[in-house]
């Protein structure tokens, strides 16, 4: 085991991580329980770590969706989007992963704040869970919103309720809870009552509309940058954002951030800059699979 110091974060490096439970939420998107007990005694919520499942893999950040500290278990929720975390689709129960590193970045800021409105869409469900158990456990007023294309694709509904005064799922095809998207319920909520914070994890685009719809109200909305990364520490500069003309890291001065500051339209157009690579990857692993 090799520690290091990063900033107030403890970064554990270590060997061989056995994975003890695989949930598959969908087709493309599932769950792993992984033996990592020095991460998780460190964790926080916000915080990601970055796994490499071999030694021809690429290094895929990953938010810590759960971590417990008596079991020594991390909890890792996994999109199948790319050649290696489509290839991390066929680990099993009992299958060992080469190395995960973090925890990496800033913890979330938690405190009562008041009333809180959490907001999940897609695989961001996953991530503000912690986020939420952590501000209903400070005593915060806790509202959840999260969101689906549909039914089939809800998962953790059970655990948001456990946290939430009140839980809203949406779904686009409105085949569960509410038709539409997730900021039609948060502009409602914000209309109606007063609301100290909203914190809005999920896709670029919704966090910016996220963004937006709070901005005339003067709520701030914080939002967790899922950016490129290489190394996680600050060193390559791939993660950078524009935040009100300032450039920061994600890896190390977030990922959690202000919303209302963030560039997102440029930040949008960086997330894009690798696409046609990413699909010549995924066809010629495809085609030495099939040969």
């Amino acid at each position: 085991m090799l520690a290091l110091k990063c900033r107030v974060n403890v970064i554990i490096v270590t060997a061989m991580f056995e994975i003890i439970r695989v949930e598959n939420f969908s087709p493309s998107t599932f769950l792993w329980e992984v033996i990592a007990p020095e991460i998780a005694q460190a964790a926080r919520p916000g915080q990601f770590v970055i796994v490499r499942s071999d030694e021809r893999s690429e290094r895929i950040p990953l938010t810590i969706a759960d971590f417990n500290t008596d079991e020594g278990t991390i909890t890792l929720v996994i999109q199948a989007a790319g050649k290696s975390t489509d290839q991390m689709r066929a680990y099993r129960v009992g299958d060992s992963i080469l190395d995960i590193v973090g925890p990496l970045g800033e913890p979330s800021e938690i405190e009562n704040f008041g009333t809180v409105i959490v907001v999940g869409g897609g695989l961001g469900v996953a991530p503000v869970y912690p986020i939420l158990r952590a501000l209903k456990l400070h005593g915060c007023n806790t509202i959840s919103i999260i969101g689906f294309r549909t039914k089939s694709l809800v998962f953790w509904e059970g655990r948001f309720r456990d946290y939430s005064d009140e839980t809203i799922i949406v779904t686009d095809d409105g085949s569960y809870g509410q038709m539409g998207l997730v900021t039609q319920p948060l502009k409602e909520i914000l209309a109606a009552r007063h609301v100290d914070r909203v914190i809005a994890v999920g896709p670029l685009v919704m966090m910016r509309a996220a963004a937006e719809t709070t901005r005339p109200f003067g709520v701030r909305t914080i939002v967790s940058i899922n950016a490129i990364m290489v190394d996680g520490t600050g060193m390559c500069g791939s993660c950078r954002v524009n935040l009100a003309g300032e450039i920061k890291f994600a890896c190390i001065d977030g990922p959690d951030m202000d919303g209302h500051l963030v560039n997102f339209d440029e930040l949008i157009i960086r997330q894009r800059r690798f696409v046609k690579y990413e699909k010549q990857s995924i066809e010629m692993c495809k085609n030495r699979c099939q040969e």
